[in-house]
């Protein structure tokens, strides 16, 4: 079967994250990452210049709660995080905001014999990835990319 347990119980969710990207700029967050599991359990990360706070996490957990009612939005549990330290790289413009950071990019199919790239990210060309790993540069698209997180500076 492969993957790992928490990838087959947790999915994205695809075709809500519009309206709620849009609700949760209105308040002057972005949206990182969304989540669904088959539980009910709705997991939103969120991020603002500087960073989340546990304030943030609760205002934006309290409005949301609202928004759900209103948009008639099913769920049992709703959990609203910061996208931590590694946190998810899931657009160009995250990877191009995160230049000169390291990052983890785990490919859907291997390259050069490759299937994880963990280097310095330097920045988005003509559309794709650009990460430097071991002093080769490497030109990704993202339809290439199965996911991809930035490596903590500690």
């Amino acid at each position: 079967m492969g993957g790992s347990a928490h990838f087959s119980f947790v999915k994205p969710i695809s075709g809500n994250d519009g309206w709620l990207e849009a609700t949760l700029a209105a308040l002057g967050y972005e949206l990182v990452d969304l989540e669904m599991s088959r539980g009910g359990l709705v997991r939103v990360f969120i991020d603002k210049p500087g960073g989340i706070t546990v304030e943030d996490c609760a205002a934006v957990s309290n409005h949301l709660t609202r928004v759900f009612a209103v948009e008639e939005f099913g769920y049992e549990r709703l959990e609203v995080s910061s996208p931590g330290l590694d946190r998810p790289l899931k657009r160009l413009e995250d990877f191009a905001r995160f230049a000169g950071r390291d990052a983890s990019v785990r490919l859907k199919l291997p390259r050069d014999g490759r299937r994880r790239l963990e280097g310095r990210v330097v920045g988005v060309e003509e559309g794709k990835v650009l990460i430097e790993v071991e002093g080769k540069r490497w030109s990704v698209a993202m339809t290439e990319i199965d996911r991809a997180r930035l490596v903590p500076d500690v």
